[in-house]
């Protein structure tokens, strides 16, 4: 029995919990167009609010059916246009600032449809009241949380500093439910951690590109030097990073390539979206000031490089990926990546909303477009010895309803059900992957590779036919 992923076990990167749009916040001119609606329609539409407001079984207010239907309208163009109410506009710039009011959490869902904690944030109210990696929230504040969705819950958990939510959690080793009742305070996020992961070898993750990855990147990069004089290699990860601001992404890059050469190029409509941007500091910094790359160590430009990517490395994480990968300054290890190759711009309509609207396409310094393809590792590595884990199931921008076209696009293979079944059964098993730790086995084959050993490259199929190309170039 054959069936697409998209019906059964196939898991979205944020399509509704967030593929983190690499985006700009422009004051951009519209391009002037022809009057091009037509009457006839405008009057339809006219008709149609007026029979909803008089025949419909409940009554409808007229702003919240316009409302409607300007979301509707921007939603149709592709996965990443939308309309953005006051609600959505103030938590996009909360999440490209690195502040939210909220528990401290990372989530995802799990398959029985509750919502799963990946990781407490460090010194966040949720560690602090004893949530664990691996819970299952069930309920908040009583409701169950099957059929919410990750945005809803995520709205749920999210309020006002000092107030206080109430979780239910279903923990492995405890045998009766857990009550817990958080607080609500200001987060601040820590987009990027590095550490020493044995002498000679370091690791630096970035999670999300926000206003102050380049900054943090730069003093993590200077500590790491002053931790480790002698450094003989660095696995940049951005595995399972969703995106975020376009000058994240060109910062993050341009502190291991030579200065001033390209980073990305976009192209859509506008003359203004025609653009190339190289790794200069006009191109990455957010404001006015000192350079903040002016502190990171030389050793950088050439220490040998390795970056781990997977299909929940999207966007901005993309975009840094193929740079690296182009300029020949570092191997890409892990699984292909989402294929989010397009530009969103947010366009403020009013003083509290917004209409956030794809713009152009992004292709790397030689001219390869990221969109429904994504960048190729260089060498093909499983999450784990023995599979892909959640990699295998994950959408790709390819199978998305709508999406922009791409070269050569990339979906999500499809396997028979029972394999998909049997594959979430064994995951459900696991613990959560804890990257940076001591059994994140591709954080072990990139260190491996920096130090000129073989790695264990993937079995699967399309993995080993990329290993074979790898080794012919």
């Amino acid at each position: 029995m054959r069936s697409t992923l998209k019906n059964t076990g196939l898991l979205a990167v944020g399509v509704v919990a967030g593929v983190a749009v690499t985006m700009q916040f422009s004051a951009l001119a519209y391009k002037p167009v022809e009057p091009s609606m037509p009457l006839d329609g405008l009057r339809q539409l006219s008709r149609v609010v007026d029979i909803i407001q008089s025949d419909y079984v409940e009554p409808v207010k007229g702003d919240k059916l316009l409302t409607e239907a300007i979301n509707g309208m921007v939603g149709s163009l592709d996965p990443h246009s939308g309309y953005l109410d006051p609600a959505a506009y103030r938590e996009l710039r909360e999440g490209t600032e690195g502040r939210f009011v909220g528990l401290g959490i990372e989530i995802g869902q799990s398959d029985e449809g509750y919502v799963e904690i990946v990781a407490p944030m460090e010194d966040s109210p949720a560690e602090r009241a004893g949530i664990q990696a691996g819970d299952l929230i069930t309920r908040i504040d009583g409701a169950d949380v099957r059929g919410l969705g990750l945005d809803e819950a995520v709205k749920r958990m999210r309020g006002t500093p000092g107030t206080r939510v109430t979780l239910t959690i279903a923990r492995v080793s405890a045998p009766q439910p857990l009550v817990l009742t958080v607080e609500r305070r200001e987060i601040v996020q820590k987009s990027v951690k590095a550490k020493i992961v044995e002498p000679g070898y370091a690791w630096l993750r970035i999670a999300q590109f926000q206003e102050p990855t380049v900054d943090d990147m730069a003093a993590k990069l200077a500590e790491l030097a002053r931790k480790e004089p002698h450094l003989k290699g660095l696995v940049l990860d951005l595995r399972n990073d969703p995106g975020g601001l376009l000058q994240g992404a060109i910062g993050v890059a341009a502190a291991f390539l030579p200065e001033g050469v390209e980073i990305v190029s976009t192209n859509g409509q506008l003359a203004e979206m025609r653009q190339r941007f190289y790794g200069r500091p006009e191109y990455y910094m957010l404001r006015s000031g000192r350079d903040p790359l002016a502190g990171v160590p030389n050793l950088f430009k050439t220490l040998p490089l390795v970056v781990l990517v997977n299909t929940g490395s999207a966007s901005a994480s993309e975009i840094v990926a193929g740079a690296l990968q182009d300029h020949k300054r570092a191997s890409i290890v892990g699984t292909r990546t989402f294929g989010k190759g397009s530009v969103q711009t947010i366009r403020p309509i009013g003083t509290d909303a917004a209409v956030k609207l794809t713009t152009a396409r992004y292709y790397t310094p030689a001219g390869r477009s990221i969109q429904a393809r994504g960048i190729v590792p260089d060498f093909a590595v499983d999450e784990t010895a023995e599979d892909d884990g959640l990699n295998a199931l994950r959408m790709r921008e390819a199978d998305l309803e709508h999406h922009l076209s791409g070269d050569a696009e990339e979906a999500t293979r499809e396997d028979d059900i029972e394999e998909q079944m049997a594959l979430l059964a064994k995951l459900r098993q696991r613990k959560p992957l804890a990257y940076g730790s001591a059994t994140d086995f591709q954080l072990a084959q990139a260190v491996k590779h920096l130090k000129g050993e073989s790695m264990q490259l993937s079995t699967r199929q399309d993995g080993a036919k990329l290993a074979g190309a790898v080794k012919q170039d």
